[in-house]
Formats: C-alpha cells, structure tokens, sequence
C-alpha cells in the first residue's frame, strides 16, 4: 500500500474561519473522506492536533502499526494534520497514534468527526460515507409550520435501546424501529420525538451523555444511513425529530476528546472550570475558538446531515454558572466578580444565533432548571437565544403536589397554582422525562396516592391538567401507558401491562388528549403568551378545585378546564363563563374507556346566574380526581 499522499480539503480562508472559530461546517474537511485522487481511490485524513510531535494513522489495514502512514502538518499553524492515503476504503478501521510535543507518551485517539465508530466496547473509528437518498421533501417543505411556537408541541421522549427488545432481550435495530416506534408515536398522536443521545457513547449506564463519537450515530442499532432510514419515516408521518445534544462535558475514556493531543485541547486547562466533579468528565473550553467551531459544526452536522428539527441541550444550567456542584474555594468568579461563566454564555449565544440563522425551521431546547433569565428570548434582547425551556419548577411543583393525600391538597393550592406567575417569562415546555422514574423516584404512577383506582385517576388527571396548562408537553416512554416499574436501561418497557383495562386507559387518554391537543387551537396559538391563559378560580383549596380558560386567536375557540384534585365528586359545582353560548363537553377523565367511573356531562346551559366575576355562569359535575374540558 502506497504511503501518504500530500492532499487538503482546505482553502486559506477555511483556516482563517477555523482559527477565528467561525468555520461552522468542520465535519465537511475534518475527519475522513473517502474519495479519488488523480484516479486513485483512497481516504482523505485531517486531524486537528497543534502539541503534536507527529501523527499517525494506524488500523486495520497496516496492522496498527505506527509510522507507516504519517500524516503532514500544515505550515499555517493551524495544527491540522492531513494526508491522502490511497487503497483505504469504506468500512477501514482507523485511530490517530499521536506522539506529543509535551510527552514521551504516544496516545491512540478515536477520530473527532468519524462518521461511523466500532460497536461499543471497541473503540475505533470506521471510514465511512453513505449515500442514503432521502424521502421526507414533503415534511422539509413544511416543517416551519410544524415546528412553529404556535403549534403543537407534544414530545414522546425515547431511550432507543429500551424502549422495545426482540428475540429476549436484543435490541430493536434502527431498521426494526422504523416501523414499530414510527407505527406506535403515529398512533398515540405525538407531535415529535426526542431521542436521548444518539451519538456514539462507550459506557451504556450514561444513557448517551458522555460522548465519544460526537459526529456518528451510535453503533449499537445499526449503520448512519438506517437512522437516516428511522429519521425519514419518521418525517414521512408528519412526526418531527429531536436529539438531545450535550456541548457541556464530555469523558476520560483513553480514546476520546480528553488530552487529545498531549495538551487541553478541548477541555479548559484550569481543573476549576475544566472538570465537572458531578459527571467525573471533562467542560468543553468554550473561550477556545476552534472548540467552539467544533461544537457548533456538531449542532449543524445534525441538522443538515440527518434533518433533524430540534436540539434538546443538556445540562445548561451546568455551563452557565462557574460555581454549579461546586464548594466555596473551588471556582473563581468571573471579571465582574460573579459566578456567571461569561464564555458559556457567549457561546450559547453565538450558537442559538447560527442554528437559526441557518435552519430558522427547527428549534433548540434548553434543559435549565435555574432562575437565570431570558433563556428563550433572543439573542439581540439580551437573551441566551433558545426556543424554549423545559419547565423544571413546574415539574418539580405538579409532582410535590400530587404525591400528597388529598386530604391534605387544600393546603397546598398554592404549589399547583404557583407556576401561572411566571408561566410567560419562558417560553416553557413542560417534562416529566426520564430523571423523574430513576434512582428511587419511583414510576409516575406509584408516585400517586390511594389505592389502585385513586392512583390511575390521579396519573389521568395529571396528564389531563398537563395538556391543559400552558406550554409544549413531553412524556417519557412507559409514563403514556402507567408503567409500574422504575425505567431500567438495560431491559424493554412493561410492553404486558397494556393488556390490562387500567394501563391501556391511560394509553388511551394520552391518544385522546394528543388529538384533543393538536385539533383545539385554545391548546397551543397562545400557548407561551399571557393572552392565551385566564383563570376563573385558583382559590377554591376547601374543595381542591381549580378552573381556568384557554384561549387561541379566535375567541370561539376558548375552552374552559375544570380540576378536581380530591375524590370527592364535584356535583352541581357552579363556573362563571364569558359566554352565553351553551357549553359542551369535549374531554373528561373519567370516562369509561380511560378506566373511570363514567361521570360525565352530557350538556351544559348557560345561565344568568353572576359568578366569578361573570354575567353568566353554569353548574356541572366534575368527577372524582378528574378533569373536564368544555367548549
């Protein structure tokens, strides 16, 4: 096999963008590339690697020996390596075998941009290039309106490697979950997906969020083009696609990011801001320029390569603040004496800027539990630029609430109705995701009280005042049909349960209140606006029961929610109305197919009977730990 050919996929102004960190398509030039050269086939190399004495690139293909295929460093300083290698192919086995500057000690190091990885726990890269033709112009065409803050928002959140197994206890393929995961989120009716990470990982008990192969699609479910396959069907059934993405810290393991070079080459040399004590991993250096360029090329990469609609952020909060998980003496406060991490900030900011000036299409999700303002405001009003925030308080709140007996419920209204003052300072997407079923938390449904009915009726109503408060939704998979059992990564959801008339109720509300969601424009054209929200009572704590109005651009298509979060029946309850108009009910928890006692309103008059404030009032029955929906 020939020896390395000099060859460079870059132009002088790619390395002044790359040094000034606004090269935002570095997965276009940096890894490898298979191609011709002067009629030879072969692989194009580039590593960025400045402490480097010398670079090889060792694989399968010169038995992993060093020297062989050395690599040429650029005379621009940019500390690109690179090189044309002939006779390597797709499918080669590949690492850089790095001698550094400032050691003796030669590392193997996994490409920072291969497209491809070995199955875990080999650690490799793959060369690789697919040639996947997409179907989904129809969804690219349209998905502004589908991804639009005045649509629907309603995630189902999926850990791919357990939401369904095969054969025992073997994982579903991208392939297999073409069809099974796009046929069941097309029936329950969610609006989007969200997949925890994709991206290639070594440690499985991560769950995705230490990465190593941060431009591949992980290996354990299949090739890149069969998540390509997965994505399209998806698109193909009008369902939108979000990844969970993590710029905020990355592992030790010997073969990825950490030391590449023999330096700090993308994480900050200064252990205070360097090292995340929490994770045992690695903080990004986001006042590096090229480390930037590198983590905004990776948002783009899945945006353009996979057409994926949405970025869901991990771990925001983390990057924001110097002193997070931190002890006094243990961080150093910023130029103007507080704990804010002015580089994280600057970089969240040019991020959010370049994905949607790019893509104005898709959004990008914060996962911020913290007071810190202006998270989804833009950027040019002193915002971090986001799309929308997940509503951690609220979460946090509803679930305090509802784990208590409802005895005690009517000296805690305040905790459900506490989110309302401050609904619109965000534009807020409301989770019960995968951290709220793990680690002793308890599925959702065992986290309500009473016997077994009270606890189906509880986990209904909860969904039901979910769908109802302001905001997108995400539901983590398990939570849609009552799972019993806390999430285990290493196994399938109770897929059995759905066999009972409880379990398959709740399954069957979720498909009601999904359709409820996207054909009631009062759910969702207002729905991160003040406008669209009105109450009529939050201040019923003797009797447990709140009431409230959506609203959407047409006041025709107000709708009025009634909760009752004890299981007492509300008989004969009187709700003042800003209508005259004869009322009708469009949802109830308790119906009879969701596994409730069948209380329901078969109609509702109007009278001129004031109340809460109203000309005109109505009497109705809301059912034990149940909500009512009339339009």
């Amino acid at each position: 096999m020939a020896n390395v050919i000099p060859h460079s996929l870059f132009t002088d102004f790619d390395i002044s963008l790359f040094k000034a960190g606004k090269h935002y398509r570095l997965y276009e030039k940096l890894g490898s590339h298979p191609m011709e050269l002067n009629g030879q086939k072969g692989t194009y190399f580039a590593v960025w690697a400045p402490t480097a004495k010398s670079v090889s690139v060792v694989g399968d293909f010169n038995y992993w020996i060093e020297g062989d295929h050395k690599l040429f460093v650029r005379w621009d300083e940019s500390g690109i390596w690179e090189g044309f290698i002939p006779g390597i192919d797709q499918g080669s086995l590949y690492k850089y075998k790095i001698h550094s500057h400032n050691s003796d000690i030669k590392t193997e190091k996994a490409d920072p941009f291969a497209r491809y990885c070995q199955h875990p726990p080999n650690t490799a890269s793959v060369v690789w290039k697919d040639d996947y033709k997409w179907k989904d112009k129809k969804w690219m065409g349209y998905r502004g309106d589908k991804n639009g803050l005045d649509r629907p928002y309603s995630v189902y959140e999926v850990h791919l490697g357990s939401w369904k197994r095969k054969n025992g206890n073997e994982y579903l393929s991208y392939v297999d979950l073409s069809e099974d995961l796009v046929e069941y989120v097309k029936d329950m009716g969610f609006t989007h997906v969200e997949f925890m990470p994709v991206m290639e990982y070594p440690y499985d008990p991560s769950w995705g969020y230490q990465l190593t192969g941060y431009f591949a699609p992980t290996s354990r479910f299949g090739k890149p083009e069969d998540f390509k396959l997965l994505v399209d069907k998806l698109h193909q059934n009008d369902i939108g696609v979000i990844l969970d993405w993590v710029p905020s810290h990355f592992p030790e393991d010997a073969h990825g990011l950490g030391f590449f070079d023999g330096s700090h080459l993308y994480e900050n040399p200064d252990r205070r801001k360097g090292y995340h004590p929490d994770w045992k991993s690695l903080i990004f250096n986001y006042g590096r320029n090229e480390v930037r360029a590198f983590l905004i090329s990776n948002a783009l990469f899945w945006l353009e390569q996979y057409h994926v609609d949405g970025l869901r952020v991990d771990a925001v909060a983390s990057m924001l603040y110097l002193d997070y998980s931190r002890e006094e003496g243990e961080w150093e406060p910023n130029i103007y004496g507080n704990n804010e991490n002015l580089e994280a900030i600057s970089f969240i900011r040019e991020l959010n800027e370049t994905v949607y000036g790019s893509y104005p299409d898709v959004q990008t999700i914060a996962e911020e539990s913290t007071a810190f303002s202006g998270v989804s405001r833009p950027v040019n009003l002193g915002g971090l630029g986001f799309g929308m925030k997940w509503m951690m308080g609220w979460m946090h709140d509803t679930l305090e609430y509802f784990k208590k007996e409802p005895i005690y419920r009517k000296h805690h209204q305040n905790d459900i109705t506490f989110s309302m003052t401050y609904a619109f300072t965000e534009n807020f997407m409301l989770p019960f995701s995968h951290d709220e079923v793990v680690y002793g938390k308890q599925s959702l449904i065992y986290r309500m009280p009473g016997d077994e009915w009270q606890r189906f009726a509880n986990l209904r109503l909860l969904f039901g005042y979910m769908f109802t408060h302001p905001g997108g939704n995400l539901i983590f998979m398990g939570g849609e049909f009552g799972q019993t059992s806390e999430w285990n990564f290493q196994q399938s959801l109770d897929w059995h349960l759905t066999q009972y008339e409880l379990h398959s109720g709740i399954q069957e509300l979720i498909k009601d209140l999904n359709a409820l969601y996207r054909s009631e424009p009062a759910l969702y054209e207002k729905q991160f606006s003040h406008e669209g929200f009105q109450w009529i009572d939050y201040g019923d704590a003797e009797n447990s029961v709140l009431t409230y109005v959506r609203k959407g651009h047409d006041e025709k298509n107000d709708v009025i929610v009634a909760c009752n979060f004890t299981p007492v029946p509300r008989e004969n309850y009187r709700i003042g109305v800003p209508k005259t108009k004869a009322l009708k009910e469009i949802f109830n928890s308790d119906a009879k197919k969701y596994g409730g006692s069948d209380l329901q309103n078969a109609s509702v008059k109007t009278t001129n009977t004031a109340w809460h404030g109203y000309k005109k009032s109505i009497e109705i029955t809301i059912p034990p730990l149940g909500i009512v929906i009339l339009k």
